[in-house]
């Protein structure tokens, strides 16, 4: 269940690191840098609330993981898609296999975000399963709604592999908000427990402090972070994968500036970023992730599709699932675009990043 990567062409390690990999720090003479402890302050004025924001994420991955709280996921997974489960047990307590049950079961997959497309191909799939198999009582018509639900969710199932490239070059992006570089600070921690040097291009330009928080956060983990105070974030994804071929390095993380799919020039930026990594290295970037906001409905699937005709990704991180969300975007997603769902977060802890597991979800769902 904790098993966050595939290692590939030798199997994974079986124990993780005591204590971090350590990214050797060099100094640069031209920009972009590479910012270590050592250099003087960033010009950018930081706001206290980005300062507190900056804090936490430090905080937040240099946080040991413990025995129990791997043990308790499964348990706040459950808390997290509450709104639906809730919805979900109560239809089959004491009801009749009926056209009510198959009405309330219809609206409760819309509800939870599940959409048209994936509602009517679970309920045309329910209603010839009960027929063709005769099934007489309610818990077994809830049985084979959850067979249902974790063949179409399966195919999102897929680990992130490593070692098949050196570096591995991952774009990581997504819109304002979605948690985009909370949940990088989360990857590169882990990916270094698995015995991988990371180094981080603070590519997000766009947003302010985004470079400092990117910055701050490496300096504390040991993580190199490649940035560049003001110029093309696309220069800062070039020198970075450079950087990682000549250190050694084994992962690089793009960050890229968060924005929305209708914002045309940004989307445009997002191509020539993806362009130019190609140049530095003619295999890369060989994964594409885009993290989404949990809670933003049907508007997930949205961006889903126009970053993925932007850019081709080849992931997805779905994080706050915590919160209001409902999960059943995730059957819109594998109705629409199979694409992988990498990893999906119900909190702000670094073991509250996990990877996607079709069965695991579909019980939280349907407890």
């Amino acid at each position: 269940m904790f098993s966050f990567f595939k290692k590939k062409p030798k199997a994974e390690s079986a124990a993780l690191p005591k204590t971090p990999v350590v990214v050797p720090v060099a100094s640069a003479a031209k920009q972009p840098q590479i910012n270590s402890q050592s250099e003087a302050s960033p010009a950018v004025v930081v706001s206290a609330a980005q300062k507190q924001d900056i804090e936490t994420i430090a905080e937040i991955v240099a946080a040991p993981i413990t025995v129990e709280q791997k043990r308790s996921w499964l348990s706040r997974l459950k808390d997290g898609l509450s709104k639906t489960s809730t919805n979900m047990a109560t239809l089959f307590v004491g009801a009749k296999i009926d056209d009510n049950l198959y009405e309330k079961l219809e609206s409760a997959l819309l509800v939870s975000d599940a959409g048209v497309g994936a509602t009517q191909f679970l309920l045309n799939a329910l209603k010839k399963k009960v027929k063709e198999d005769k099934l007489t009582e309610t818990i077994q018509v809830k049985a084979a709604l959850r067979t249902l639900l974790i063949d179409l969710l399966s195919p999102l199932q897929k680990p992130l592999v490593l070692d098949q490239h050196q570096p591995l070059v991952m774009m990581i992006a997504g819109v304002n908000g979605a948690g985009k570089t909370t949940t990088i600070g989360k990857l590169a921690k882990h990916l270094q427990a698995h015995n991988q040097s990371v180094l981080l291009a603070a590519g997000d330009t766009f947003r302010a402090a985004a470079r400092e928080q990117l910055t701050i956060w490496g300096e504390r983990n040991n993580v190199t972070v490649i940035s560049q105070e003001s110029g093309d974030p696309a220069a800062v994804a070039f020198d970075a994968v450079h950087s990682a071929q000549a250190r050694g390095i084994n992962v690089v993380m793009v960050d890229t500036a968060g924005r929305l799919p209708t914002q045309s020039h940004l989307m445009d930026e997002l191509k020539k970023i993806k362009r130019v990594i190609s140049k530095g290295m003619a295999t890369a970037p060989h994964e594409v992730i885009l993290v989404i906001d949990g809670n933003t409905g049907q508007n997930a699937l949205t961006q889903v599709k126009v970053f993925d005709d932007a850019l081709g990704l080849t992931g997805l991180v779905i994080t706050k699932l915590d919160g209001t969300a409902r999960g059943g975007v995730l059957a819109a997603i594998a109705t629409n675009r199979a694409i992988p769902v990498y990893f999906i977060g119900v909190g702000e802890q670094i073991e509250d990043l996990q990877p996607f597991d079709a069965t695991e979800f579909v019980d939280a769902l349907l407890a």
